[in-house]
């Protein structure tokens, strides 16, 4: 299984609108970050997403992606959402509607934001979203099993998966004992980490570091990163062993 970073970013991505900060300004590629995201290939289900962000048809083009399976919501906030549209170019080229995994919850979100896409009259070319319905249980994707681990964004109930020993988590800031549990025996885990100062909503650095050095994980990448957490060559100078900030672009083999 090969997993693809499509994107490392916070809601509002970086650079940043308008800020002129030593991060948004920065030379290096891997503090240029598009909305968070993820690519599962390389599996028996072939190509599944991990949450459409607006950047979703510029994360398409960027890897060259040319058939999609799946698309997993993890939850409705637009910076996970956004780009749902888009799916449109694989409809017309796979001639059939794509699964778009996601809570109950999480659909009606989408059924109002792209309300067009679910009317009795259709208009052409508008994209075609088969949704399946997933809790707390267990599913199955193409023959790949998948477990949801539930985690809260504040107050906001938020899907984590775990697909055999990868586990990825975005827009967190607590995570119940017994969902640790699910995660346990990963040998890797993506976890968010927005900066370094205290959120409302999401994992501090040290927060992050702590949730993988208690759950033993041999290797933790973070994501969903914001400009505030600081550069990555500097952060990632700081970090314990089997710790790293991922980056968009970043391949990781299971």
């Amino acid at each position: 299984m090969k997993v693809t970073f499509l994107g490392t970013g916070t809601s509002q991505g970086v650079p940043v609108i308008a800020c002129g900060c030593r991060v948004c300004t920065s030379s290096d590629p891997r503090d240029k970050r598009l909305r968070s995201s993820i690519l599962i290939s390389d599996t028996p289900a072939g190509n599944i997403v991990i949450d459409t962000t607006p950047d979703f048809r510029y994360q398409m083009l960027r890897v060259g992606l040319k058939h999609l399976e799946a698309v997993l919501i993890t939850h409705s906030h637009k910076d996970h959402i956004a780009g749902m549209d888009d799916i449109r170019a694989f409809n017309y080229f796979q001639q059939r509607a794509i699964d778009i995994y996601a809570t109950e919850f999480t659909q009606q979100v989408i059924r109002n934001e792209f309300s067009y896409a679910f009317t009795e009259q259709k208009y052409p070319g508008i994209p075609e979203l088969n949704l399946r319905t997933i809790g707390a249980a267990p599913f199955n994707v193409n023959g790949l099993d998948i477990i949801p681990v539930n985690v809260m964004h504040h107050r906001m109930p938020v899907l984590g998966f775990r697909f055999n020993d990868f586990t990825y988590i975005t827009d967190a800031n607590f995570i119940a004992e017994e969902e640790k549990e699910k995660i346990r025996g990963s040998k890797v885990l993506v976890l968010n980490t927005l900066r370094k100062e205290k959120h409302i909503s999401h994992f501090t650095l040290d927060e992050a570091i702590a949730i993988g050095r208690e759950l033993e994980i041999p290797q933790v990448y973070f994501t969903h990163i914001s400009h505030q957490l600081g550069l990555h060559e500097e952060i990632s100078a700081e970090l314990p062993a089997g710790m790293a900030l991922a980056y968009d672009g970043l391949e990781v083999i299971l």
